[in-house]
């Protein structure tokens, strides 16, 4: 699909189709700080990642060294025990903190050239959305949405849940999880729903070349105002004698099906 500007395209009636909505920007004083070497190395590597400064270790700043990591902002030489008090003692810091600003806002806008979007209509853990990261740049998906409000915020327990997958894989955060399926609808892109009550199997659904997948939360599921937006709802029938899976593990292998499914289309 072309990256010119949205064009004002005809809804049924005669209205013309809004364009896409942007994102809020994040606030440019903002600060972060993220923690943990894989992490940081990630941070490191993302190119649209504003850095300020790093806290490290000698130990650390030697593991990095060996990982190709050359620090581009200033390195304050810390210890252990100073760095917990930054973070907490609880976090698992390996001995590097690197101070950032939050990563530039998406929107449905950045996604044109997409093929494999997973969406989480308010799935609220950060642990789970941290892993779902990773699987999301595991299997090869370009994009995770998450709502603006339960949800968690782009920080330092999101970014070590997913172990560098944040700086890996664009996360678009947006304001209304319906309104943003429409404009991806709008965009030619085939929006599914998981459901335990969808009509057929999702790995026997034939999947378009531009694939919305969308996962609700743990115990509500996908809100009825998501569903109905969407083109499809799908369930995942499993073999065994517990039927279902947790939203983590289900978008491992929801995300596998339909990558498959697309390949081989």
């Amino acid at each position: 699909m072309s990256d010119k500007p949205h064009s004002r395209r005809k809804q049924p009636g005669g209205r013309p189709t809004p364009p896409f909505r942007r994102s809020p920007r994040p606030d440019p004083s903002e600060r972060i700080f993220l923690y943990g070497l894989h992490t940081v190395e990630a941070a490191f590597g993302n190119p649209d990642r504003k850095r300020h400064r790093l806290y490290a270790t000698q130990n650390a700043l030697h593991r990095l060294e060996e990982r190709g990591i050359a620090p581009d902002v200033p390195v304050e030489t810390a210890t252990p025990r100073s760095l917990q008090a930054m973070v907490g003692k609880d976090a698992v810091h390996q001995g590097a903190v690197l101070e950032v600003s939050p990563l530039p806002a998406l929107g449905a806008q950045d996604l044109r050239r997409a093929t494999l979007v997973l969406a989480l209509d308010q799935v609220t853990d950060p642990h789970n959305v941290g892993a779902i990261l990773r699987s999301a740049v595991a299997l090869g998906a370009d994009a995770v949405v998450t709502t603006e409000r339960h949800a968690p915020e782009e920080g330092a327990v999101l970014a070590k849940s997913a172990s560098g997958a944040l700086d890996m894989v664009r996360h678009v955060r947006v304001k209304n999880m319906a309104r943003f399926l429409e404009e991806m609808g709008e965009a030619g892109f085939q929006r599914i729903a998981l459901d335990s009550e969808g009509d057929a199997p999702l790995d026997e659904m034939e999947f378009a070349a531009k694939v919305v997948l969308v996962l609700g939360s743990e115990g509500k599921g996908v809100r009825q105002g998501v569903r109905a937006v969407c083109d499809r709802l799908a369930r995942l029938d499993m073999p065994g004698r517990i039927r279902s899976l947790n939203v983590s593990n289900a978008a491992v292998l929801s995300l596998y099906i339909v990558k498959r499914g697309q390949a081989g289309s």
